[in-house]
């Protein structure tokens, strides 16, 4: 299963609206076939997997990272379907798929056709793999990653505005890092106005992964997609994973909103003093009701730079 999560991991933010998955079957004590969501969300990974193992399916043992679909797409045919004609004899899945079209079915099905099924193995680390996927259908909106990259003190940036760069290579580069695995990346004017960012992935092998750029205003612009306000980006078709840039206005819209799931904060081990805070007015009114909120899953160091991830609480 942990090779099998690696695999979905591939498609992190590459597949929507289909969930990344990961799939690897094992016969006669060997991998006979890997495969992973496509981007777009085609193939599926169990078969891209199936047709690598070809014959060497039959008998062995597919480990799944979500439960095979049960429903036929114009697109392509069920996975469950394909896992009986292949003749796999046992199914380890790591989560059921809480599409209304498959949920459970398709564990229903492969049960039906004598396949083992065992479900529920690293269930957590599963669902995580595909947070973008389940918050569009829980929260019918995209999952969103707000990056916030500060000084010792919380500042952005100078009083003047500039603000290149705070953050070093290293930090620099996990932000491009992190932009590969959303499929679009938003800003605000004041940040397009002040930068004129490209927002793209410069990372060598990783071009082609730069996502789609979202600006937020009220005014239209050549060459951006526009939303008028946080709430819009449920109407952003084929975007399950969203990343939010700057500046402070628009951070600081987001979480006085209630739209954000996890932070990346990276500080920078320098002090500005008089200049322009990372946040603004986020709707707090009480600080006991800031409590609570957030929780750590990551800390770690990036050259000289702490990089701090924190998810909702």
């Amino acid at each position: 299963m942990g090779a099998a999560l690696a695999l979905a991991e591939r498609g992190v933010g590459r597949t929507a609206p289909n969930p990344n998955v990961g799939c690897v079957i094992v016969g006669d004590g060997r991998v006979v076939g890997r495969g992973w969501t496509q981007a777009g969300g085609r193939p599926h990974a169990e078969a891209m997997a199936l047709a690598q193992a070809g014959e060497a399916a039959r008998g062995a043992t597919a480990y799944v990272t979500l439960e095979p679909c049960a429903h036929v797409s114009p697109r392509g045919p069920a996975c469950s379907d394909l896992l009986i004609a292949a003749g796999v004899a046992r199914i380890v899945a790591a989560m059921g798929d809480p599409d209304p079209r498959t949920d459970g079915t398709g564990f229903a099905r492969t049960r039906a056709a004598g396949i083992a099924v065992t479900t529920g193995v690293r269930q957590a680390e599963a669902r995580a793999m595909i947070a973008g996927f389940l918050t569009r259908r829980t929260r019918d909106r995209p999952f969103v990653t707000l990056k916030l990259a500060t000084s010792l003190d919380g500042r952005i940036a100078r009083p003047d505005g500039e603000s290149r760069w705070i953050t070093g290579p290293q930090a620099r580069a996990h932000t491009h890092l992190e932009r590969s695995r959303h499929e679009a990346i938003l800003v605000g004017r004041g940040t397009l106005e002040a930068d004129s960012p490209r927002l793209d992935v410069r990372l060598p092998g990783l071009e082609r992964r730069s996502p789609r750029r979202i600006l937020l205003s009220r005014t239209a612009e050549p060459d951006w997609e526009t939303i008028a306000s946080p709430v819009a980006i449920a109407d952003l078709a084929g975007v399950d994973r969203l990343m939010v840039e700057g500046g402070a206005k628009t951070a600081s819209a987001f979480l006085a909103a209630d739209l954000v799931d996890r932070l990346l904060l990276y500080r920078a081990p320098l002090l500005i003093g008089e200049g322009r805070a990372a946040l603004g007015d986020i709707g707090l009114t009480r600080l006991a009701d800031a409590h609570g909120r957030w929780t750590r899953t990551d800390s770690r160091m990036l050259g000289s730079d702490r990089l701090e991830v924190y998810e909702r609480g």
